[in-house]
């Protein structure tokens, strides 16, 4: 099967600027697009004042930074008094700015690479969405849950 990414990608996607605050990227991501798939964008590409790609930045990005810091030294938090805790990280988080908590080691791919190859990427990698660029430019996003409805549909 001759399929590539121009021919699967999400065109109609959302991004946020690398200074914006986390709090618009929050509220982006809760009435994020639903694909042909059924499937709910979870994610934001973040873009620099000359738009071009910079990072993602997910749900589960803004859920990690929203727990306490010390729990990433693998310190059991089962002590804690959790109410305290939440407000105070809640409050926090909603200061930061995307380019603080954003994923910024993505690999993107060209528009005219194979869709196996994509693929092959992605499952490695773990990586639920790939962003297609032209010139470090999003022009695109192919979804794993994409790939596997057009494979399976």
């Amino acid at each position: 099967m001759e399929i590539y990414a121009k021919d699967i990608m999400a065109t109609d996607f959302d991004t946020i600027e690398s200074d914006a605050p986390v709090v618009k990227a929050i509220q982006m991501i809760l009435n994020g697009k639903i694909r042909k798939t059924g499937d709910k964008t979870i994610s934001l590409l973040v873009l620099d004042n000359v738009k071009m790609f910079v990072g993602i930045i997910t749900m589960t990005d803004i859920l990690y930074h929203l727990r306490p810091d010390y729990l990433n030294y693998g310190i059991n938090g089962e002590e804690v008094a959790w109410t305290e805790q939440f407000d105070l990280a809640l409050k926090r988080i909603k200061e930061r700015k995307v380019c603080e908590i954003m994923s910024t080691n993505i690999v993107g791919a060209s528009a005219d690479e194979h869709l196996m190859v994509i693929l092959d990427r992605m499952v490695k990698n773990k990586y639920r969405r790939l962003p297609i660029l032209s010139n470090g430019r999003p022009i695109g996003v192919v979804y794993l849950a994409d790939i596997y409805y057009n494979f399976f549909s």
